[in-house]
Protein backbone atom coordinates (compact mmCIF):
# COMPACT_ATOMS: atom_id res chain seq x y z
CA UNK A 1 0.00 0.00 0.00
CA UNK A 2 1.27 3.59 -1.13
CA UNK A 3 2.11 5.56 1.93
CA UNK A 4 0.32 9.11 1.21
CA UNK A 5 1.45 12.84 2.79
CA UNK A 6 -1.27 15.64 2.82
CA UNK A 7 -0.41 18.95 2.16
CA UNK A 8 -2.94 21.98 2.90
CA UNK A 9 -2.08 24.85 2.01
CA UNK A 10 0.82 24.61 -1.03
CA UNK A 11 3.16 27.84 0.02
CA UNK A 12 6.33 27.58 0.56
CA UNK A 13 6.18 26.20 4.09
CA UNK A 14 4.06 23.27 2.96
CA UNK A 15 6.23 22.78 0.26
CA UNK A 16 9.39 22.88 2.22
CA UNK A 17 8.03 20.22 4.84
CA UNK A 18 7.15 17.88 2.13
CA UNK A 19 10.30 17.71 0.57
CA UNK A 20 11.82 16.63 3.62
CA UNK A 21 9.33 13.96 4.84
CA UNK A 22 7.90 12.59 1.80
CA UNK A 23 10.47 10.72 -0.28
CA UNK A 24 9.34 7.36 -1.61
CA UNK A 25 5.71 8.94 -0.87
CA UNK A 26 2.47 9.75 -2.48
CA UNK A 27 2.17 13.59 -2.34
CA UNK A 28 -1.37 15.17 -2.08
CA UNK A 29 -1.25 18.83 -2.46
CA UNK A 30 -4.33 20.86 -1.43
CA UNK A 31 -4.87 24.42 -1.97
CA UNK A 32 -8.03 26.49 -2.00
CA UNK A 33 -6.36 27.97 -5.56
CA UNK A 34 -6.05 24.29 -7.40
CA UNK A 35 -3.73 26.33 -9.81
CA UNK A 36 -1.57 27.00 -6.83
CA UNK A 37 -1.63 23.97 -6.03
CA UNK A 38 -0.49 22.32 -9.61
CA UNK A 39 2.02 24.87 -9.70
CA UNK A 40 3.35 23.73 -6.86
CA UNK A 41 2.89 20.20 -7.93
CA UNK A 42 5.15 20.52 -10.74
CA UNK A 43 8.37 21.53 -9.19
CA UNK A 44 7.54 18.75 -6.87
CA UNK A 45 6.89 16.43 -9.92
CA UNK A 46 10.31 17.93 -11.26
CA UNK A 47 12.27 16.99 -8.38
CA UNK A 48 11.29 13.44 -8.04
CA UNK A 49 8.15 13.05 -6.19
CA UNK A 50 4.88 11.88 -7.04
CA UNK A 51 1.82 14.38 -6.47
CA UNK A 52 -1.95 14.42 -6.61
CA UNK A 53 -3.51 17.89 -6.56
CA UNK A 54 -6.80 19.01 -5.20
CA UNK A 55 -8.65 22.03 -4.09
CA UNK A 56 -9.81 22.31 -0.53
CA UNK A 57 -11.55 25.00 1.68
CA UNK A 58 -10.74 24.46 5.16
CA UNK A 59 -13.92 26.31 6.34
CA UNK A 60 -16.17 23.79 5.27
CA UNK A 61 -16.39 20.75 6.28
CA UNK A 62 -17.63 18.49 3.18
CA UNK A 63 -14.94 19.90 1.16
CA UNK A 64 -12.31 18.82 3.83
CA UNK A 65 -13.65 15.27 4.17
CA UNK A 66 -13.99 15.39 0.23
CA UNK A 67 -9.99 15.69 0.28
CA UNK A 68 -9.77 12.92 3.52
CA UNK A 69 -11.40 10.42 0.90
CA UNK A 70 -9.50 11.47 -1.93
CA UNK A 71 -6.22 11.37 -0.60
CA UNK A 72 -6.96 7.81 1.42
CA UNK A 73 -8.45 5.88 -2.21
CA UNK A 74 -4.57 7.03 -3.05
CA UNK A 75 -3.27 4.95 0.18
CA UNK A 76 -2.05 5.19 4.01
CA UNK A 77 -2.35 8.68 5.19
CA UNK A 78 1.07 8.71 6.63
CA UNK A 79 1.85 11.96 7.05
CA UNK A 80 -0.85 15.68 7.44
CA UNK A 81 1.33 19.03 6.79
CA UNK A 82 -1.52 21.72 7.97
CA UNK A 83 -0.14 24.86 6.37
CA UNK A 84 -3.42 26.80 4.75
CA UNK A 85 -4.48 30.02 6.63
CA UNK A 86 -5.12 33.72 6.28
CA UNK A 87 -3.16 36.95 7.86
CA UNK A 88 -4.17 39.71 9.69
CA UNK A 89 -3.89 41.86 6.60
CA UNK A 90 -5.51 39.59 4.76
CA UNK A 91 -8.71 39.01 6.22
CA UNK A 92 -11.58 40.49 8.94
CA UNK A 93 -11.71 38.71 12.25
CA UNK A 94 -14.79 36.54 11.40
CA UNK A 95 -13.31 35.13 8.65
CA UNK A 96 -9.68 34.49 10.35
CA UNK A 97 -11.69 32.37 12.89
CA UNK A 98 -13.61 30.56 10.64
CA UNK A 99 -10.23 29.38 8.57
CA UNK A 100 -7.32 29.62 11.22
CA UNK A 101 -8.89 28.40 14.22
CA UNK A 102 -12.41 25.90 12.85
CA UNK A 103 -10.50 25.31 9.48
CA UNK A 104 -8.12 23.72 11.93
CA UNK A 105 -9.87 21.80 13.98
CA UNK A 106 -11.67 19.91 11.13
CA UNK A 107 -8.65 19.25 9.73
CA UNK A 108 -7.50 18.03 13.09
CA UNK A 109 -10.89 15.88 13.53
CA UNK A 110 -11.12 14.47 10.18
CA UNK A 111 -7.40 13.39 9.16
CA UNK A 112 -7.43 11.93 13.03
CA UNK A 113 -10.22 9.28 11.86
CA UNK A 114 -7.62 7.91 9.46
CA UNK A 115 -4.01 8.66 10.26
CA UNK A 116 -2.16 5.43 9.70
CA UNK A 117 -0.79 3.84 13.03
CA UNK A 118 2.61 5.14 13.05
CA UNK A 119 1.64 8.36 11.33
CA UNK A 120 2.65 12.20 12.37
CA UNK A 121 0.94 15.36 11.00
CA UNK A 122 2.41 18.98 11.76
CA UNK A 123 0.40 21.69 12.18
CA UNK A 124 1.72 25.42 11.55
CA UNK A 125 0.48 27.97 13.91
CA UNK A 126 2.58 31.05 14.53
CA UNK A 127 4.67 33.10 16.99
CA UNK A 128 1.01 35.65 17.60
CA UNK A 129 0.00 31.93 19.58
CA UNK A 130 2.10 33.30 22.37
CA UNK A 131 1.77 37.13 22.18
CA UNK A 132 -1.57 36.69 23.34
CA UNK A 133 -2.13 37.33 27.43
CA UNK A 134 -2.60 34.22 29.56
CA UNK A 135 -6.31 33.06 28.82
CA UNK A 136 -8.21 31.11 31.63
CA UNK A 137 -8.39 27.35 32.16
CA UNK A 138 -11.49 27.58 31.52
CA UNK A 139 -10.88 29.54 28.01
CA UNK A 140 -8.01 27.14 26.98
CA UNK A 141 -10.16 24.13 28.20
CA UNK A 142 -12.57 25.50 25.51
CA UNK A 143 -10.55 26.17 22.56
CA UNK A 144 -8.93 22.93 23.47
CA UNK A 145 -12.08 20.31 23.66
CA UNK A 146 -15.17 22.11 22.43
CA UNK A 147 -16.76 19.98 19.56
CA UNK A 148 -15.64 21.70 16.22
CA UNK A 149 -18.99 22.76 14.74
CA UNK A 150 -19.80 24.52 18.31
CA UNK A 151 -16.09 26.23 18.51
CA UNK A 152 -17.08 29.44 16.95
CA UNK A 153 -20.56 29.42 19.09
CA UNK A 154 -18.13 30.10 22.32
CA UNK A 155 -18.89 33.51 23.95
CA UNK A 156 -14.99 34.57 24.12
CA UNK A 157 -15.27 34.26 20.05
CA UNK A 158 -17.92 36.33 19.27
CA UNK A 159 -17.95 40.10 17.19
CA UNK A 160 -18.15 41.62 20.16
CA UNK A 161 -15.24 40.48 21.74
CA UNK A 162 -12.83 39.92 18.96
CA UNK A 163 -12.87 42.86 16.73
CA UNK A 164 -9.52 43.66 15.51
CA UNK A 165 -7.82 40.73 12.66
CA UNK A 166 -4.27 40.65 14.32
CA UNK A 167 -6.23 39.56 17.96
CA UNK A 168 -8.24 36.69 16.23
CA UNK A 169 -5.00 35.61 14.59
CA UNK A 170 -3.63 35.53 17.73
CA UNK A 171 -6.49 33.61 19.41
CA UNK A 172 -6.61 31.36 16.21
CA UNK A 173 -3.18 30.46 16.64
CA UNK A 174 -2.90 29.60 20.42
CA UNK A 175 -5.88 27.43 19.95
CA UNK A 176 -4.29 25.68 17.02
CA UNK A 177 -1.72 25.11 20.00
CA UNK A 178 -4.14 23.86 22.65
CA UNK A 179 -6.01 21.94 19.92
CA UNK A 180 -3.29 20.08 18.79
CA UNK A 181 -2.15 19.15 22.92
CA UNK A 182 -5.51 17.80 23.13
CA UNK A 183 -5.88 15.94 20.07
CA UNK A 184 -2.35 14.57 20.81
CA UNK A 185 -4.38 12.37 23.41
CA UNK A 186 -7.05 10.97 20.61
CA UNK A 187 -4.74 10.45 17.69
CA UNK A 188 -2.43 8.61 20.08
CA UNK A 189 -5.16 5.99 20.38
CA UNK A 190 -4.66 4.98 16.78
CA UNK A 191 -0.46 5.30 17.23
CA UNK A 192 -0.36 8.07 15.80
CA UNK A 193 1.31 11.81 16.71
CA UNK A 194 0.64 15.66 16.45
CA UNK A 195 2.29 18.78 16.68
CA UNK A 196 2.78 22.61 16.27
CA UNK A 197 5.19 24.44 15.10
CA UNK A 198 4.94 28.24 15.66
CA UNK A 199 7.03 30.23 13.26
CA UNK A 200 7.88 33.81 13.52
CA UNK A 201 8.40 36.00 10.35
CA UNK A 202 9.42 33.50 7.55
CA UNK A 203 10.07 34.87 3.96
CA UNK A 204 7.26 33.94 2.26
CA UNK A 205 4.32 35.71 -0.07
CA UNK A 206 2.76 36.12 3.27
CA UNK A 207 5.23 37.36 5.15
CA UNK A 208 5.07 39.88 2.28
CA UNK A 209 1.89 40.85 2.40
CA UNK A 210 2.61 41.73 6.07
CA UNK A 211 5.96 43.72 5.95
CA UNK A 212 4.08 45.79 3.08
CA UNK A 213 0.98 46.21 4.80
CA UNK A 214 -0.11 48.36 7.48
CA UNK A 215 1.83 46.49 10.07
CA UNK A 216 4.44 46.49 8.62
CA UNK A 217 6.84 48.71 10.18
CA UNK A 218 6.52 46.64 13.34
CA UNK A 219 7.33 43.63 11.60
CA UNK A 220 10.65 45.20 10.49
CA UNK A 221 11.16 45.70 14.74
CA UNK A 222 10.73 42.65 15.40
CA UNK A 223 13.53 41.62 12.86
CA UNK A 224 15.81 44.58 14.34
CA UNK A 225 14.91 43.77 17.91
CA UNK A 226 15.22 39.76 17.99
CA UNK A 227 18.34 38.18 18.48
CA UNK A 228 18.50 36.45 15.02
CA UNK A 229 18.44 40.14 13.21
CA UNK A 230 16.82 38.02 10.58
CA UNK A 231 13.78 36.79 9.83
CA UNK A 232 13.13 32.81 8.53
CA UNK A 233 13.16 30.66 5.96
CA UNK A 234 10.76 27.86 5.05
CA UNK A 235 13.65 25.44 4.87
CA UNK A 236 14.27 25.76 8.57
CA UNK A 237 10.84 25.10 9.31
CA UNK A 238 11.08 21.97 7.58
CA UNK A 239 14.00 20.99 9.19
CA UNK A 240 11.86 21.32 12.01
CA UNK A 241 9.35 19.54 10.77
CA UNK A 242 11.56 16.67 9.69
CA UNK A 243 12.61 16.04 13.02
CA UNK A 244 9.08 15.85 14.80
CA UNK A 245 7.94 13.99 11.81
CA UNK A 246 10.38 11.50 11.26
CA UNK A 247 11.83 8.09 13.14
CA UNK A 248 13.93 10.65 15.48
CA UNK A 249 10.70 12.72 16.69
CA UNK A 250 8.73 9.51 17.64
CA UNK A 251 8.50 10.51 21.55
CA UNK A 252 7.74 13.89 21.06
CA UNK A 253 3.21 14.30 20.81
CA UNK A 254 1.23 17.24 21.33
CA UNK A 255 3.51 19.74 21.65
CA UNK A 256 4.14 23.25 20.17
CA UNK A 257 7.62 24.74 18.78
CA UNK A 258 8.38 28.02 18.78
CA UNK A 259 11.01 29.27 16.16
CA UNK A 260 11.02 32.80 15.92
CA UNK A 261 14.86 34.07 15.96
CA UNK A 262 13.74 35.32 19.21
CA UNK A 263 11.17 37.33 18.44
CA UNK A 264 8.64 36.44 21.53
CA UNK A 265 11.65 36.66 24.38
CA UNK A 266 12.63 40.19 23.45
CA UNK A 267 8.39 41.12 23.16
CA UNK A 268 8.53 39.53 26.74
CA UNK A 269 11.16 40.14 28.33
CA UNK A 270 13.57 43.02 25.96
CA UNK A 271 14.11 46.45 26.60
CA UNK A 272 10.39 47.65 25.73
CA UNK A 273 8.32 44.83 27.66
CA UNK A 274 4.29 44.82 27.26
Amino acid sequence: MTDVTVVIGAGSIGQAIARRVSAGKHVVLADLREDTAKAAAKVLSDAGFEVSTSSVDVSSRASVQALVAFSASIGDITGVIHAAGVSPSQAAPATILRVDLYGTALVLELFGEVIAKGGSAIVIASQSGHRLPALTAEQNKALALTPTEDLLGLPMLQPDRVTDPLNAYQISKRGNSLRVAAQAVRWGKRGARVNTISPGIIFTPLARDELSGPRGDGYRRMIESSAAKRGGTPDEVGAVAALLMGPEGTFITGSDFLMDGGVTAHYWYGESQP
